[in-house]
């Protein structure tokens, strides 16, 4: 499980940058490197996973330690 949680915590990353690009810079380096287009989107569609699958890790780390 651990290796999932780091991949998928790398692609929430790269995710986060994108967005961190657009807001600053207006540049959205998805579409720079993959155009738009399908593979575009599925990029997309992968990071969107992977955050949700992060949503779940934080969830199940709060419920095994307490604070």
């Amino acid at each position: 499980m651990e290796t999932l949680e780091k991949i998928t915590l790398v692609f929430t990353i790269i995710g986060a940058l994108n967005w961190g690009l657009v807001g600053a810079f207006d540049i959205n380096l998805v579409t720079m490197l993959f155009k738009e287009g399908f593979l575009a989107n599925l990029i997309y569609i992968i990071i969107a996973i992977c955050g949700l699958i992060n949503i779940a890790i934080l969830f199940m780390h709060l419920e095994k330690d307490p604070v």
